[in-house]
């Protein structure tokens, strides 16, 4: 990813040298466990740990891969000029290029799932907080785009605390699911390397071994991975769109921080715009667009090909990098997002009471009137104000028909905002518990 959608800690996890460093670390774990079992000498393996503070030379190993067109043999051979190279003879015995590959890549995955993670406890503890804060704040409920009937904003946010809630399991269980390694030789029958190898090196690299593997670990996992970080952008874009709903001039609900000096438009030097959001729904469209070609990986040609690679090396970084970024962007968002209650109550009463037209409905159904009757009554005094821009009570009580069922006391009591809020408290307990 460009620099401009990128955070240090998690781009550092994708650079060639740590991916060096891992593959020295599987390689050298590998040359302990070989020795344990008297398969190679022990003074080899404990050659093979004099790289252990090595700078791999980058430009090194792709000059040699210039010539090998193979990058596993290209780093081996680069390693054996710091280990020496009857030293490092043993390096790699009984091992096949994916054992270094797949398993380093599931280690890389793994380092991003833990940022992933924590990212996502820090977006939860912000949603919390906003929800906690305006647990009470009253604002109107939308379908269709449409006013509906009144909740709160406490609500939008535990709404979306308990999606987000609901993705901190998925990222939990996609980071359980891609924790395997292999280090069990070609087509995986582990003909030339013992699997106490394989057990060994995994256990060092805080991974299990893969049940049985091919040539590759299967790719399903990391299908399932990568489907996991596709939901959560999709989370993402939901909190998104309603930040943008909010902020549009006619609605003005609440509105993205704008900071000192600040500008919107080149143009316009009024314009504040939803620039984050807006920004958080496009960075949602580029992690899910690892997803398919993820799930396309899992069909590899018998024990193993190398269609799934090309794909694997843009994406593992790609998606994992923009997500990141715009779980961090988001709870910034989150935390300093301006709200402005004044206006929500404003939007709520912008058609005179209409929003409680379902209370009137079962009232009157209540009152002994049919279900299809009572809805005439309502809609056809609904309709004056939508039409005529009149007041939805004034209309009511003026209505022989509606009279005819309800008291001037019993529709005044229809229109009282309490009656919509008295059951936040047992939502929140749900989400966030006692």
């Amino acid at each position: 990813m460009i620099p401009r959608y990128s955070r240090p800690e998690m781009v550092a996890i994708w650079s060639p040298e740590t991916k060096f460093r891992i593959w020295f670390e599987i390689e050298a774990h590998a040359c302990d466990a070989m020795a344990d079992l008297g398969v190679i000498p022990r003074e080899n393996a404990e050659a093979v740990w004099k790289a252990k503070d090595v700078e791999f030379d980058v430009a090194r190993i792709d000059e040699i891969e210039a010539v090998t067109k193979h990058d596993v043999i290209a780093f081996l051979t680069h390693l054996a000029e710091h280990v020496g190279s009857d030293e490092a003879r043993f390096v790699h015995q009984g091992m096949t290029s994916s054992d270094v590959l797949d398993t380093c890549f599931n280690v890389q995955l793994v380092r991003a799932s833990d940022i992933l993670i924590d990212d996502m406890k820090a977006l939860l503890a912000a949603l919390k907080r906003r929800a906690y804060e305006h647990k009470d704040t009253v604002r109107i409920g939308r379908s269709h785009g449409i006013h509906a009937e009144p909740t709160t904003m406490g609500l939008t946010f535990a709404r979306f605390y308990a999606e987000m809630d609901r993705n901190l399991n998925r990222l939990e269980k996609a980071r359980y699911e891609i924790a395997t390694g292999a280090i069990s030789g070609a087509v995986g029958t582990f003909a030339n390397i013992d699997p106490a190898v394989e057990e060994h090196v995994c256990k060092q690299l805080g991974l299990e071994p893969e049940p049985i593997s091919t040539q590759v670990i299967p790719r399903d996992r990391h299908a399932a991975f990568f489907a996991a970080l596709g939901v959560v952008a999709s989370s993402i874009e939901n909190i998104a769109i309603e930040i943008r709903h909010m902020q549009r001039t006619e609605v003005l609900e609440a509105e993205e921080f704008f900071s000192a000096g600040q500008k919107g438009s080149s143009a316009m030097p009024h314009k504040r715009n939803p620039v984050l959001s807006e920004n958080l729904t496009g960075l949602a469209r580029l992690v899910r667009m690892a997803v398919v070609p993820a799930m396309e990986n899992v069909a590899l040609w018998h024990e193993r090909d190398i269609s799934h690679s090309s794909v694997e090396r843009n994406i593992g970084p790609d998606a994992t990098i923009t997500l990141d970024f715009a779980l961090a962007r988001l709870t910034g968002l989150v935390d300093k997002l301006v709200i402005y209650p004044d206006n929500m109550l404003a939007n709520m009463h912008k058609f005179r009471g209409l929003v409680m037209s379902q209370r009137v409905l079962l009232a009157l159904t209540q009152a002994g009137v049919s279900r299809e009757d009572a809805y005439k009554l309502v809609q056809r005094n609904a309709m004056k104000v939508w039409e005529e821009g009149r007041d939805f009570k004034t209309e009511l009580l003026a209505d022989e028909d509606v009279l005819k069922a309800l008291s001037a006391a019993q529709i005044e009591e229809k229109f009282d905002l309490g009656y919509h809020t008295k059951h936040v408290d047992t939502i929140f307990k749900r989400v966030f518990g006692e």
